[in-house]
């Protein structure tokens, strides 16, 4: 689920921390690094779970309007599509589904239980719903297509259920669009009522990635006063108080890259931290730190410094 990119974001927000600390704790900031990547794997757990919550949900509202005073047609003889969609009792009947949530205790969706209310109150207004609650018997791929739609165009898009999740963990946020991309691949992956799906795939790739994420945040703090003289050489009129902090990491971080990580290409470092100064430092960011990671590259390349295993990694 982790991808190298989002992998070095949550490193940059580690070192970014560390670096603001009054009293700087390695061994605090490290545990603090791990803990959210693998918070990371609750909240795709509570994702998925929010899908049978919801649906808890609709199962509770069809029973009281049943006890109406003056039930409806509809109210007496709903229709239990969604109650009964296969892709949510594949999911519930999973068994390593079931043990992570209690091993993780996500209660969330029974002890703040008005979030799921919420997205099922919006479920009920949708056409899509109405019309899937009109199929007679729905196929597969109908039960599928659905599930998609209900999580892709309800549950994402919630603006309530984001702000619960920002007050819950802070790192999320970043989270989120990862999880929901991760969703969104198991659910199509579904092609069979027999087949078992792979809810529950590892965080990691594999444990390359895993060790990654270690190496790259202990090295930079390690190898700090080394690394800052590596810019200072590449920039004759460098002042470190005109640099933007968040930039200065993410320098680091690459010339790292460079010289501690055989089998990463330059350029694949170069372009992956280009884009994630895009998205979290200041606009003109990108074309400085591009401009000044492609000098350093090429000066280590000539000095013999940059080391990559396997055809064009240089």
């Amino acid at each position: 689920m982790l991808t190298r990119r989002h992998i070095r974001v949550k490193v940059l927000q580690s070192l970014y921390a560390y670096k603001n600390q009054e009293q700087a704790n390695l061994q605090k900031e490290e545990k603090f690094l791990v803990n959210s990547m693998e918070k990371m794997l609750d909240l795709y757990l509570l994702m998925l779970s929010l899908m049978l919550a919801v649906r808890d949900q609709a199962e509770n509202f069809m029973e009281l309007s049943k006890n109406k005073h003056l039930p409806t047609e509809e109210d007496i003889s709903p229709s239990r599509n969604f109650i009964d969609n296969t892709v949510l009792n594949l999911l519930e009947n999973d068994p390593s589904f079931i043990n992570l949530v209690e091993k993780h205790k996500l209660n969330n969706w029974q002890i703040d239980n008005e979030y799921p209310q919420i997205i099922s109150k919006e479920l009920r207004k949708d056409t899509f719903y109405k019309e899937y609650l009109a199929l007679k018997t729905p196929t597969l791929k109908q039960d599928k297509d659905f599930i998609i739609y209900f999580f892709k165009e309800v549950i994402a898009p919630n603006d309530k259920l984001y702000e619960y999740l920002e007050d819950s963990q802070l790192t999320w946020i970043d989270d989120f669009p990862i999880v929901n991309t991760a969703i969104l691949k198991v659910l199509n992956s579904i092609k069979s009522e027999t087949k078992p799906v792979k809810w529950t795939s590892g965080l990691f790739k594999n444990d390359d990635d895993k060790q990654f994420a270690g190496t790259l945040f202990k090295t930079t703090i390690q190898e700090e006063e080394t690394l800052i003289q590596e810019i200072e050489g590449k920039t004759p009129n460098w002042d470190q108080e005109r640099i933007a902090e968040l930039d200065l990491i993410i320098i680091k971080m690459a010339l790292v890259e460079f010289l501690h990580f055989p089998s990463i290409p330059v350029k694949v470092t170069i372009n992956e931290y280009l884009e994630i100064a895009k998205e979290y430092s200041t606009p003109k960011s990108s074309l400085f730190i591009n401009g000044l990671l492609d000098k350093i590259s090429k000066d280590y390349s000539i000095a013999n410094k940059i080391n990559k295993t396997g055809r064009g990694l240089q």
